[in-house]
C-alpha cells in the first residue's frame, strides 16, 4: 500500500513538473515565415585547366604526404 502510495505521488510530481516545464508563457506564434527559392546553380568553369585539375585530383592517391601538399597549397604564403 505504502508504495503504490508513493509511486503514485512520485508520478503526479513528475507529470505537474514535466506540464509546468513545457509551457511558456513568453512564447509568440509567429506565422510570418517566407518562402524563396534559392537561387540557381552557377555552371561549372569550363576549360582544359579546371578538366585537367579535376582528373588530377581524381587519380591522385590519398595519403598523409599527398594530403599535406594539398593543405600547404591552399594556405596563403606570408
Amino acid at each position: 500500500m505504502k508504495k503504490t502510495l508513493f509511486l503514485g505521488l512520485l508520478a503526479a510530481a513528475s507529470l505537474t513538473l514535466t506540464v509546468s516545464s513545457c509551457s511558456n508563457p513568453d512564447f509568440q506564434k509567429n506565422d510570418e515565415v517566407v518562402d524563396t527559392p534559392l537561387p540557381p546553380v552557377p555552371a561549372a568553369a569550363e576549360g582544359q585547366d579546371s578538366a585537367a585539375t579535376a582528373e588530377a585530383a581524381a587519380k591522385e592517391e590519398i595519403n598523409a604526404v599527398n594530403a599535406t601538399n594539398a593543405i600547404k597549397k591552399m594556405q596563403p604564403q606570408m
